[in-house]
């Protein structure tokens, strides 16, 4: 199963070769079609200083660009909202969704470079699952990835990273983010 250059993900083989018959023993799958995989990784940052700084908002755009390795798109306003100076269709943040392999390299880049340089970090939430199978955490800082130049960096925003499986449960979708590795707290 190699993407179109010949090249496979790091992950992508892991998941082919490890992950998978973990799953189809341990939730004793009767096809193959059935183990969960991950389907798509949504990043979106929220400007909320845009209101008053256009500028931020293309900063955070540019900064996206060179985590996701792909160019997002701006998220606007619905409707304008005078207490918040905020006009209809006014820019507000940028979002990108990653799949195939520039989602597995994004996910590996996160759980071996960018979450151990977390200050204070402790292991991700177990419970932050919404029900379906979907994970979906928050990274208060941007500059813990590795293509983002702290030095050019004129503000630091926070970003949001949704990972969106095709388990139907929180428990299998669990499992399958475990077998990537993902960090999750141990109770104590």
């Amino acid at each position: 199963m190699a993407e179109a250059n010949g090249y496979t993900p790091r992950l992508k083989a892991h998941y082919n070769d490890v992950v998978r018959d973990e799953l189809m023993k341990e939730f004793e799958y009767k096809n193959a079609m059935q183990i969960p995989k991950i389907e798509k990784v949504v990043l979106n940052m929220g400007i909320g200083e845009a209101v008053n700084d256009r500028k931020k908002v293309q900063s955070a755009y540019e900064d996206l660009t060179l985590i996701a390795g792909q160019r997002p798109v701006f998220t606007k306003a619905r409707k304008s909202i005078a207490g918040f100076k905020v006009r209809e269709e006014m820019a507000l943040g940028a979002k990108v969704t990653l799949r195939k392999a520039r989602m597995f390299e994004f996910l590996d880049r996160m759980i071996t470079i960018a979450l151990p340089r977390v200050k204070d970090f402790r292991g991700l939430n177990p419970k932050s699952f919404d029900g379906r199978g979907n994970y979906a955490m928050g990274i208060k800082e941007h500059i813990v990835f590795p293509e983002i130049d702290y030095d050019k960096v004129d503000q630091i925003w926070g970003m949001d990273v949704i990972v969106c499986t095709t388990a139907p449960t929180d428990e299998e979708a669990r499992a399958l983010l475990k077998g990537f590795n993902f960090p999750f707290q141990v109770k104590n």
